[in-house]
């Protein structure tokens, strides 16, 4: 799938999929991640098999197309969403007071989520046509020194009898997101990723 330019029909068809409970792997700005509807408990229930997590400690995080829908999943104060407005879309991952409308699995102890508004093309149209955000989780390689698998086809080889669709979108990188917790009063940043915060 072209990375900048995904074509309609194959999104379509990759939403289909995901309308019916499907797990997908998918390009980010940052490595590839595995998700699904975020609606959808059963598929949320197969990656958290994937990952080989227990459902209590599986703490995901979901993508959501652009700023306008984040206040539907999570509480924004002005300071943290004029800081979300200078660095998204990008390489981050926002820790924000989740709202009851969000489901358990993705909730921490601390009732917090993690959001994501990637600059890549492909998971924001996958998102859009959808109408619900979809979980992210990155695809971490078993290799201990290449942390995250970035070749498409050597994903395809090893997950494709573990999902149903993976998307090629080209090389993918093998640093993950900046994550940045909001939940307090002040940014804290939690991992140093791709991205570089701008205040």
């Amino acid at each position: 799938m072209h990375p900048q330019n995904p074509n309609p029909r194959d999104i379509d068809r990759v939403v289909a999929v995901l309308q019916r409970g499907g797990v997908v792997i998918y390009p980010t700005d940052t490595v590839y991640g595995i998700g699904c509807d975020i609606t959808n408990v059963k598929a949320v229930e197969r990656v958290i098999k994937l990952k080989g997590l227990k459902p209590k400690d599986a703490h995901f995080s979901f993508i959501c197309k652009d700023l306008s829908n984040i206040a539907d999943f999570a509480k924004v104060s002005n300071p943290t969403f004029k800081l979300m407005k200078k660095n998204l879309p990008g390489p981050f991952t926002f820790i924000l007071p989740g709202l009851h409308r969000v489901p358990d699995y993705f909730l921490s102890k601390r009732k917090t989520v993690g959001i994501r508004i990637p600059n890549h093309q492909i998971p924001l149209e996958l998102v859009d046509r959808l109408g619900n955000p979809i979980l992210t989780t990155s695809l971490k390689d078993s290799d201990e020194v290449v942390e995250y698998t970035s070749d498409p086809e050597l994903i395809y080889e090893n997950y494709k009898n573990l999902v149903d669709i993976v998307i090629d979108g080209g090389i993918g990188g093998n640093i993950p997101s900046t994550i940045v917790d909001c939940s307090g009063d002040e940014p804290v940043i939690l991992r140093e990723g791709l991205g570089e915060l701008v205040f």
